[in-house]
């Protein structure tokens, strides 16, 4: 994230969040900012000086861990996610990273089902990790619909 952009990934964040209140998904207030300080990398796509998306990632596990996703609805359904996302697994394999991991609603087309369009595979408990697992724990006040974990190889 360059400077002068979080404020605007702040708003796309909080914009996106919007879309689960319009499907009566009712999640407790988010704030962008704790997913920001604790993010290894933040990517944002910007156009004409708006942030239109962004991605926040982690290590975790060995691995790249997806801790969000976001586009600003004025600008959804354009490809910004797909390219965000896969700018996020091409990092990922460059750094060396064997997989990019996610957790996220199982059902919501926009979640668990856009991920499998692009790869994405339902990763079992058995084969998670300790920091996923701490993860998934941690999670628990948003669970309010079926969530999973999910996987595809970094590249």
């Amino acid at each position: 994230m360059g400077p002068g952009d979080e404020a605007g990934a702040v708003a796309a964040s909080l914009a996106a969040d919007t879309l689960f209140a319009q499907a009566g998904v009712v999640l407790p207030p988010d704030d962008p900012h704790e997913v920001f300080e604790h993010a290894e990398r933040v990517l944002v796509a910007v156009a004409d000086g708006a942030v239109l998306g962004l991605a926040v990632t982690l290590p975790l596990d060995g691995g790249v861990h997806l801790e969000q996703l976001a586009v600003h609805p004025d600008h959804g359904r354009r490809g910004v996610g797909s390219a965000l996302l896969e700018a996020v697994c091409s990092g990922a394999s460059a750094a060396g990273s064997p997989r990019v991991t996610l957790t996220t609603f199982r059902d919501l087309p926009w979640n668990g089902p856009w991920y499998a369009a692009r790869g994405f595979a339902v990763l079992p408990p058995r084969e998670w990790g300790p920091g996923l697992r701490d993860l998934w724990e941690q999670e628990e006040p948003i669970r309010v619909r079926p969530r999973v974990a999910m996987a595809r190889p970094a590249g």
